[in-house]
């Protein structure tokens, strides 16, 4: 199987997955991990578990089984991870980072306590493999700027982390990863060690996507495209989704191959028990990505009609906006953290997904930002006929 980026052609020797479960996908991330299981891999089932599973699902043709379950529910998903036997789950199942109304209990209840269930009940089966889906922000204070960092930085938590998010899927990840080569629990039918890693994706976007590029072009048709906070000298990793998709099914693939080797990989060669930093590998100046955005819209400006907004009164202005959607009871399309991420530099350096991995994007940034403009624009129109 061949995949191509705009121009060049990357080989990527597939390996058979075996049985394959995707937490969460029937979500944004996830139902991009199963398109990508379907179309480019080998395996002997696909099963999505959801906590509802009417959107993102496949024709009944493809051969994908979904079934609705809280993953925070043991014996529940006890009984569904051994009705699906699988053999490696993918784990992307989380709240909305932002704008989605999600509360700090909810991030605690899916990102923490749901993750824990996951690992106990992929030891009490026959999970030979666990890929979970983390994030580059638990890197970041969600102040300082990171400039090529790597697996090296540490992990922000406790008082240093700003956004409970991240210390959510920090916490969720440091479990996957103690869990690796945990021994199966005296239960358990499975007679082999139980493998995981984390893959850790920066500013994910594509079909699907309810953030970025969606806030985007709302902000290019309310004319807000005309101001443009700090200078535009700070570079950002933006990742598009089937990237991280195919990330997480070489991670898999590499679980699985160490799994049935049944032998500790050498340190520099080793997948199992790491994290991994994912991002198209092409950081951008934060504000030529929205322009992008907005050129894939239909704008035709350059920035001839741009004003700057300092980063201080952006923040400013961001605080008044928090306390005026607050007193109408909705969420606001313009806050603090918002300003901080378009006037922050924060991109990563992925060579070590590269040479563990052998990732490579599958598709260039300014084709992800095509594609996911097209269907945005796309899904208006549908919605605006029904």
């Amino acid at each position: 199987m061949t995949a191509t980026t705009a121009t060049t052609k990357v080989p990527v020797e597939q390996a058979q997955l075996g049985r394959v479960l995707v937490i969460g996908g029937c979500g944004f991330l996830g139902h991009h991990v199963v398109n990508l299981l379907l179309r480019d891999w080998k395996c002997d089932a696909i099963s999505v578990v959801d906590i509802r599973c009417q959107r993102n699902r496949r024709p009944a043709s493809d051969g994908v089984e979904y079934v609705e379950a809280d993953i925070t529910d043991s014996e529940g998903l006890v009984k569904v991870f051994e009705s699906l036997r699988p053999d490696v789950v993918i784990h992307t199942a989380s709240p909305v980072a932002q704008g989605g109304g999600a509360t700090n209990e909810l991030f605690r209840k899916v990102n923490i306590e749901g993750t824990r269930t996951v690992i106990d009940v992929c030891r009490r089966t026959t999970v030979k493999a666990l890929v979970y889906t983390s994030s580059a922000s638990v890197m970041s204070d969600n102040r300082s700027d990171l400039i090529n960092a790597n697996e090296d930085y540490p992990v922000i938590r406790g008082k240093q982390q700003s956004e409970y998010y991240s210390e959510t899927k920090a916490h969720a990840e440091q479990l996957v990863l103690e869990a690796n080569r945990a021994e199966p629990l005296p239960d358990s039918p499975s007679t082999g060690l139980f493998l995981t890693t984390a893959i850790r994706p920066s500013g994910i976007f594509g079909e699907g996507d309810v953030q970025l590029v969606k806030h985007a072009i709302m902000a290019y048709r309310e004319g807000k495209d005309k101001v443009q906070v700090g200078t535009n000298e700070n570079l950002f990793d933006f990742t598009y989704v089937e990237n991280v998709a195919h990330a997480h099914l070489l991670a898999a693939r590499a679980l699985l191959v160490t799994h049935a080797a049944g032998v500790t990989p050498l340190d520099y060669e080793r997948v199992d028990g790491e994290a991994f930093i994912v991002t198209n590998g092409s950081p951008i100046y934060f504000w030529d990505m929205m322009r992008g955005i907005w050129h894939a819209a239909g704008s035709e400006r350059g920035t001839d009609h741009v004003w700057l907004l300092s980063r201080d009164l952006g923040i400013f202005l961001g605080f008044l906006s928090e306390v005026a959607f607050s007193i109408l009871r909705k969420e606001p399309t313009f806050n603090r953290q918002r300003i901080v991420y378009s006037t922050m530099t924060r991109y990563y350096d992925i060579s070590k997904a590269r040479r563990r991995l052998g990732y490579e994007p599958l598709v260039s940034l300014s084709d992800g930002v095509k594609k996911t403009v097209e269907w945005t624009l796309a899904q208006e129109k549908q919605a605006a006929k029904s």
